[in-house]
């Protein structure tokens, strides 16, 4: 095998795909047309003719769709971009990153920051953008061919067909397939933008026919080249396979006479005439290879038990027996042959299939081709073959890091039980990755037995092992099981050859990321910092770029709770952005990213923005503690902004997937509570609640204040906030609220400087981060205060009326423009009581005209046009 196809040993070795395969150049080159290849200018004219931004060139298999673009291709003056799709490239990711590569190619000159994808699932969105932002502007023109695009999957479609929308006019896009895309094709031709050559255009006329038999040497009456055209129908490789058979018989007329159409009766043909033809060794190759997509000389060699292969494919492809050369001493067989050859194989020699793919298996991975490898052992079941490779090479964590494509997952998933060491592993490690603790504990425990029970050391297998064990600690809550794993997995790096490790940084990352995220639920917050950080400084690139995700967000959320809403906010973008950059799957971070942003919009008040965003997390699988968690406290914390206390107790007390208590978790479920007791006016309760908390997490000290002021202990409640641990580290988002706190016993006590002071330090540590929810829980009393200078200034743009709400649209900010009297408030009462005008008026023994100039000016003091909307914003107050 050459050496620029193997499968390199870095994953993040340059000039490689998503899978961390060699691109196959020939892939991107323009298929070569054999010298008995006819030029035909009818259809050479309507594709050099196409004015029209997509042309279709679609027909049955053989119908010679390939060669006729690619001789049209060859003889154009503009960059050319061919693409080939197999069906290694069919899926989003691995056919973007393949369109990328042919573009490159070409060449035609691409932005260095375009992007790459590392999924061979997914395509994300902006890459797309990007890519068609650069088409869009090459003035000379790109032509991209895409050719076999039957083979690319469903999605890619209407990705496409974005691309070349928004591309227009710097692109021409031709695609080469069997069937009908499924593209909006109606709206095109409406449009005049599609150029169409089909099956029944590429038909074989008798001119051409004729043509092509002289080509393979052949005279023959016109009218005997008029029968071959009818019965076959024109058909391309009907038509060079008949010319192929007859210039080998004695009687060329005759058998072209005889010939019989139809798909049966070609395969009869190709079988008799072609394949029988061939020597017994050369049958015999041709029939074992059928099981391959693709193979060279050694891989052919490892299935025949011979070490003639390199010869006989030579004289083959020479001989134009349907064996493509792929280049560098690859080859493959034509799909039509190769698909009447695996029938026939199965028919001459029952049973020998699942035995060549196991040579395949065993051959693939000797050459490091790991998804062949896969793929090959599975269709031969030799699943104990399959999972020792994949726990011996280390590859275990690739489930986790989204790097390998579903067929894997699917291929594995079918996996049956053997109850070995590896296949218990492999089976665990696809548990775990579907968050299936149990079984996966119960999996890894047999392995463990088999691990005791193995005479030989097997140092890969036993790091595996630690690695699963880290993450079934992580997703139990175990710090101390992560750790200890941790530290076994760091002690059995020093026992693994070295280049394994290096073919996979992702073990390293993934154990950290593991570690990191325990700490987080344990509440050691510093410790799990620096080892999200050490992550997130891997520059190993698209291996590790999953559990960089992940660490940056699990920071995001370390940032959030230690008051810091700003720098949560920032992480979460660099989060966003390590998933745009190699186009990672949708929420491979379960989520956590969304409902960070989510807390943060509650802190901003921002509160259909934070259900927007939580709705989002619905539908991404079983969370780890953190993410579960997370998502109930920050709904929790919604509801309560939402004055729905009792709807915020229920979220709040939402089972955690855990085996083990977090103190965050607890403090923030106790806020929670607390909130929901000062909302019904039970002060003491909510301090009672925050008792035990005070001493040890600011936000439930500064809660435990704000209860002892609302039960008019001002004094204790100053105490609470002088005892607060570490209140020199406080975020805005805890400062602010100690500090209004602080503010409102000054303002009680008749200390209005005191008061404003206090207020103006609130209103510069919240203004940065725009914090207005800690100011709509301070309640009425700061609204005198606001309105006047040099607070007010200090409010305006973002604590004020005129604020933007979230998507840019205008509404007023719950802040009062003046305080109400004692009568307009008597009459805000009842307008909550939804009484009438009439009857407030008679309650309060004053006109119904008076009633309504109270009314008004409610409206205009509390910034709304209506009654149900003046009760509404006095609520939001505190007023009501």
């Amino acid at each position: 095998m050459a050496a620029d196809d193997e499968i390199p040993r870095h994953p993040a070795a340059r000039d490689v795909d998503p899978l961390g395969d060699p691109f196959l150049r020939t892939r991107f080159a323009l298929p070569a047309r054999p010298v008995t290849f006819l030029h035909r200018g009818r259809l050479a004219g309507r594709l050099r003719d196409a004015a029209a931004p997509l042309t279709l060139v679609e027909g049955a298999a053989g119908a010679g769709k390939t060669l006729l673009v690619a001789d049209w291709a060859a003889g154009l003056d503009r960059p050319v971009a061919w693409l080939t799709v197999d069906s290694g490239v069919g899926r989003p990711g691995m056919f973007w990153a393949h369109v990328i590569k042919a573009l490159r190619t070409a060449p035609v000159p691409l932005p260095g920051d375009i992007g790459f994808p590392t999924d061979g699932r997914l395509a994300d969105r902006a890459l797309l953008n990007r890519l068609a932002s650069a088409l869009s502007g090459h003035g000379a023109g790109v032509t991209l061919v895409i050719d076999e695009y039957d083979k690319a999957a469903p999605e890619v479609s209407e990705q496409l067909a974005f691309v070349l929308r928004h591309a227009a006019p710097g692109v021409h896009l031709v695609l080469v397939t069997r069937t009908e895309p499924p593209l909006p094709l109606h709206r095109y031709r409406a449009a005049g933008e599609l150029t169409e050559i089909r099956d029944a255009d590429l038909a074989f006329t008798s001119a051409e026919a004729a043509e092509l038999l002289v080509l393979h040497g052949l005279h023959v009456p016109g009218a005997v080249v008029d029968d071959l055209v009818e019965r076959t129908r024109g058909w391309a490789a009907g038509l060079r396979l008949c010319a192929l058979a007859a210039g080998q018989s004695p009687d060329p007329e005759r058998f072209l006479k005889e010939f019989e159409a139809g798909h049966s009766a070609v395969a009869d043909f190709l079988l008799a005439e072609v394949l029988q033809r061939q020597p017994a060794p050369t049958q015999d190759l041709l029939l074992r290879v059928s099981v391959l997509e693709r193979f060279c000389a050694d891989l052919a060699d490892a299935l025949t038990g011979r070490t003639d292969a390199a010869t006989v494919l030579a004289g083959l492809h020479h001989a134009n027996a349907f064996v493509e050369d792929l280049g560098h001493s690859w080859y493959r067989l034509h799909p039509l042959f190769r698909e009447i050859l695996r029938v026939h194989l199965r028919e001459r020699c029952p049973g020998l299939e699942p035995e060549l793919h196991r040579r395949a298996a065993h051959w693939l991975r000797g050459s490091g081709a790991l998804p062949e490898m896969v793929s090959h052992g599975a269709a031969a079941g030799d699943w104990e073959f399959v999972a020792r490779a994949l726990v011996d090479d280390l590859a275990i964590g690739q489930l986790f890091t989204g790097l390998c494509c579903d067929d894997w997952a699917g291929l594995l998933a079918g996996m049956e039980p053997a109850g070995t060491l590896e296949t218990d592993l492999v089976q665990a490690a696809c548990d775990l990755a579907r968050h299936d603790v149990d079984r996966g504990l119960t999996r890894l425990r047999h392995a463990e037995e088999h691990l005791a029970a193995r005479d030989e050391d097997v140092p890969a297998a036993r790091l595996s092992c630690a690695m699963l064990e880290a993450l079934a600690a992580r997703l139990s809550g175990s710090l101390s099981g992560a750790e200890q794993a941790a530290r076994t997995a760091r002690e059995l790096q020093r026992e693994v050859p070295g280049h394994l490790l290096d073919r996979h940084p992702e073990l390293s990352a993934l154990l950290l990321t593991h570690v990191g995220s325990a700490r987080l639920w344990a509440g050691r917050m510093q410790e799990a910092r620096a080892a999200l950080t050490e992550v997130t400084g891997d520059s190993s690139g698209a291996p590790t770029a999953v559990p960089r995700q992940e660490s940056l967000v699990h920071l995001a959320l370390i940032d959030y709770l230690d008051g810091w809403p700003g720098k949560a906010q920032r992480h979460v973008s660099a989060a966003r952005a390590e998933s745009e950059r190699f186009a990672l799957p949708e929420h491979a971070d379960s989520g956590l990213g969304e409902v960070v942003l989510a807390a943060v919009a509650v802190e901003r008040d921002e509160l259909e923005q934070a259900r927007a965003l939580l709705d989002r997390t619905h539908g991404c699988g079983a969370p780890d503690p953190v993410t579960a968690a997370g998502r109930s406290l920050v709904t929790a914390r919604l509801l309560l902004a939402q004055g729905r206390a009792r709807a915020a107790l229920a979220a709040a007390a939402t089972d955690m997937p855990a085996d083990t208590a977090s103190p965050w978790v607890q403090g923030h479920i106790a806020l929670v509570a607390a909130g929901a007791h000062l909302a019904e006016g039970r002060p003491e309760a909510a301090a009672e609640v925050l008792r035990s908390l005070c001493a040890v997490q600011p936000a439930c000290a500064v809660g435990t204040a704000r209860a002892h002021l609302a039960a008019g202990d001002p004094a204790t409640a100053l105490g609470v906030l002088d005892a607060m641990p570490g209140a020199q580290h406080l975020g805005p988002a805890v400062r602010v609220r100690a500090t209004l706190v602080r503010a409102q016993v000054a303002y009680a006590a008749g200390d209005e400087p005191t008061a404003r002071r206090l207020l103006a330090d609130a209103l510069l540590a919240g203004r940065r981060d725009r914090l207005r929810r800690p100011f709509r829980e301070a309640g009425a009393w700061i609204v005198p205060l606001l309105v006047r200078p040099p607070l007010r200034e200090l409010a305006a743009g973002w604590l004020a009326p005129g604020d933007a709400a979230p998507g840019g649209e205008q509404r007023p900010v719950a802040v009062l423009v003046e305080p109400l009297s004692e009568r307009e408030h008597d009459v805000l009462l009842r307008l909550a009581g939804m009484m009438s005008t009439e009857e407030i008026a008679a309650d309060l023994f004053v006109s119904v005209n008076t009633v309504k100039t109270h009314v008004k000016n409610l409206h205009r003091k509390l910034a709304v046009n209506r009654r149900t909307d003046a009760v509404r914003q006095a609520r939001r107050l505190g007023i009501l």
